[in-house]
């Protein structure tokens, strides 16, 4: 179990107390911000049309405008779907790591404000798919036992990073959703409001994964390096469920197939994690087993 001495609170101390200060300052309530009451407006779309998985693909071509709003809806709400999921896991990492913290210390404080900005989240995640009309979305079992098994044994930068990881790439697609005026506007505007907060966690995710990889042997640094990968695989794989075909009524065999060759999505992948591969390769977490793994999930 990780601990945080002493040395450790100073060191955080005037992070922390930057990123409480910006928390009070600027954070939102999705109970208030989000417009609940407007009907769903059929012709939208759930995320911006290039960020579809089928999006120049001839199966993409052939689909009428309202099939293709229907599909990037059920799409957006399987992203959303994972994404709690994972917030449900490192909320349980981070309350691991703060299990010995001192109570007092901006850290502490920090932490325990990032785990109620990721409940608020998965509230909003999860009002916003039952808004889209879609079904709620779970990864495989596969991976769902995989997460359990993760949550308990990640320690440290392991953990951070893998936070890092599935909050970047989130990061940067919702950047173009939010302002894309053909996605439904409270869709734009629970993206605005996750890109805003979560800019925070992963400020202080970049500082706990580079603070602790400092005078990390080379066990540890591949261990690290092949958690993080691992976790960052099934989290890029499992964001759009093959069942989003089957409800939107394609041709779910057809649909994977383009889906897997599709060159056009698997570059936005690669473009939105640029600079966290430059990050992890700079703190000694891109050893090339896991520089693998990441080519396997398009992420480099």
């Amino acid at each position: 179990m990780t601990t945080i001495d002493d040395t450790a609170t100073t060191r955080e101390g005037s992070i922390a107390e930057r990123l409480l200060q910006s928390s009070q300052e600027l954070s939102y309530d999705p109970l208030v911000e989000v417009d609940w009451d407007t009907p769903l407006d059929r012709s939208h779309h759930g995320a911006s049309p290039e960020w579809s998985t089928l999006y120049g693909t001839p199966y993409w071509d052939e689909l009428s405008e309202s099939k293709r709003a229907e599909l990037t809806r059920h799409e957006s709400a399987s992203v959303a779907c994972t994404g709690i999921w994972f917030e449900i896991v490192l909320q349980q990492m981070v309350l691991r790591d703060m299990y010995t913290a001192d109570r007092k210390s901006p850290e502490f404080q920090w932490a325990l404000t990032e785990i109620a900005d990721e409940c608020r989240h998965s509230i909003m995640f999860a009002r916003g798919v039952e808004k889209l009309d879609a079904p709620a979305y779970l990864p495989s079992r596969k991976v769902l036992e995989l997460g359990r098994f993760f949550k308990t044994v990640a320690w440290g930068e392991a953990a951070y990073a893998a936070i890092l990881v599935a909050e970047e790439v989130l990061d940067v697609m919702q950047r173009d959703w939010m302002r894309d005026e053909r996605v439904a506007p409270f869709v734009r505007t629970i993206n605005n409001i996750h890109v805003v907060e979560e800019s925070r966690h992963m400020k202080f995710a970049r500082d706990e994964v580079a603070e602790r990889m400092k005078g990390a042997g080379p066990v540890r640094r591949h261990v690290s390096a092949m958690l993080v990968a691992s976790a960052a695989y099934h989290i890029v794989t499992s964001m759009v469920s093959p069942k989003v075909y089957a409800d939107v009524g394609l041709d779910v065999a057809r649909a994977k197939r383009e889906a897997a060759a599709n060159e056009h999505y698997t570059s936005l992948l690669r473009s939105s994690c640029r600079n966290l591969m430059e990050f992890l390769h700079g703190v000694g977490l891109l050893t090339p087993p896991a520089a693998q793994m990441y080519k396997r999930a398009n992420l480099l």
